[in-house]
Formats: C-alpha cells, structure tokens, sequence
C-alpha cells in the first residue's frame, strides 16, 4: 500500500495485505442514512480487516432528468460529511463537478473524485491536485485504461502525486456497459492504485424513463472479477433499502448483502496474494 494511504487509514486496524473500500449511499440524503450507513459499514470493515473510506456525494449533478433529486444543499451535506468523519474517524470521499468546488470541498473531506464523464477536464484535475487531498479519477466510458496516463499526469504536474483510478466500465451501445478487466493491470502500470466501482458499471443509462437502470444481481460478480485481477481498491454504493433511495437506487447493493460479499471478497483476496 502505497505510503499516502496508509497515511489516510492511520488509526484503523486492518490487513495490511487486504484491499480498501469506498463505499457508502450515493447521495447525502439525510443524517440518519449516512450515519447509519458509515457506523454499519466501520463496523463490517473492522471485523475482516478492510480499510475503508465513508463515500457520499454532497450534490449529484450528473442527472437523467431535470426532476431528479440532486442533494440537501451543499454546505449542510459536506457539513455530514464532516460529521461522519469526526464521529467515526473515518476519511471520506465526494464529487466535485467544477474546478471551483475543489477548495470548497476539500475544507470538509480527504479525499475528491473526479466523475468519469469529466475525466479529461484540465482545469478540474488540476484544481482538485492543488488542495493537496488524495485524488481519485473515475475512468471515463469512453477510454481505455492506458488513456488515462494523461489524466494522471495532469494531477502529477500540478504538485500532486496522491492520485487513485477508477473504473466503472465502458459505454456499449447506448444503453448498457461493459467491463473490461484489462484495464486494472494498464492502470497500475500508471503508479496509482486502482479500484473498480462495482456498481456504476452495472448501469444502464440513457432509459425512456429518464431513470438509470441496473443490474445489482451482478455486483459480486464485478466485484469477484475485479479482486481476482488484482484491483487494490473497491467502490460499491449501498443504502438500506435502494428501492427508495433518491439517486442510483437500480443499482446499488442492500446494505443486508454487503457483509457477506465481503467475507467472500476477503477470502478471494487471500488466495491469489504471493507465496512469502
């Protein structure tokens, strides 16, 4: 584990040979759901020794439709963010959409994410590697793992060398995605680790409905894949009940599930580590 994040999970007790996690309900929709979400998620992650970090989006300005929920208001959902932080001792990650939220954000939170679709946005990564936070850049659909290098680079070049990558699969036809596993290795041979958002690639964007669907039924699948591969990292956003979840509902995992996927996850990630 690079010397960076074994800064960030100063304090918890893990396996220093296991993977991380990122992982919570997509958007701030509440107090109640992110602290129940962070206390039940710390409490699991403990347990089988995962490093973790508590993943909330503050505003979610990525939406199908102009009448889909977008968030509580900055300031009072980075504010929780904040909380979970400080009551938990947990590091955190959100969104920023615009080079502008970048010093806002990192006043409230460890760590910023780059959106896949804004992956190549100079003035965006470069603000986001200024506020010196750990970076984390979702791959975009639409390039592949070796693609990416440059936008690593951009973050790298303007002072920071804390950059993660994330895929979350590639745009196949209009309505679904795919993951290719390749792209793990290709994007550690960039010198950031790498995580796979199991439940983002398992959208089916661009419905009639103006809603994303998904395929949840596959995230252990993904997940499996991606610690079989070699993915030093994890995205997986859970809710108590996605059903009626304000964002991302169709495919996030049942909090129920997390657990025991996880216990397998770890097992998986015991028996490919090297001998000695």
């Amino acid at each position: 584990m690079q010397a960076f994040l074994k800064n960030l999970f100063e304090g918890q007790q893990y396996d220093p040979g296991n993977f991380f996690l990122l992982a919570g309900p997509c958007v701030v929709e509440s107090e109640d759901l992110v602290m129940t979400v962070a206390d039940t998620v710390r409490s699991i992650c403990k347990n089988l020794g995962i490093p973790y970090v508590f993943k909330s989006s503050y505003r979610k300005a990525n939406r199908s439709s102009a009448g889909s929920f977008t968030g509580i208001g900055d300031v009072a959902a980075l504010e929780l963010l904040k909380k979970v932080h400080d009551t938990y001792q947990l590091p955190t990650v959100s969104d920023i959409h615009a080079h502008e939220e970048a010093a806002i954000a990192a006043q409230y939170i460890d760590m910023l994410q780059i959106p896949a679709f804004l992956s190549r946005q100079t003035d965006l990564l470069e603000a986001a590697a200024k506020t010196g936070k750990i970076v984390n850049i979702k791959k975009g659909q639409f390039l592949s793992g070796p693609a990416m290098q440059f936008a690593v680079d951009k973050v790298k070049q303007a002072g920071n060398d804390k950059v993660l990558l994330t895929d979350r699969g590639n745009t196949f036809g209009y309505q679904d995605l795919v993951v290719d596993f390749r792209n793990i290795p290709w994007m550690q041979e960039h010198g950031a680790p790498v995580i796979m958002d199991c439940t983002h690639s398992l959208q089916q964007p661009n419905q009639t409905s103006g809603v994303t669907g998904g395929n949840p039924s596959l995230i252990g699948t993904i997940a499996k894949a991606a610690i079989a591969t070699g993915a030093d990292g994890l995205f997986i956003e859970t809710h108590p009940n996605p059903a009626v979840a304000k964002s991302d509902g169709a495919n996030m995992l049942k909090l129920d599930y997390l657990e025991p996927l996880l216990e397998q996850l770890v097992k998986i990630r015991k028996a490919i580590l090297p001998v000695g």
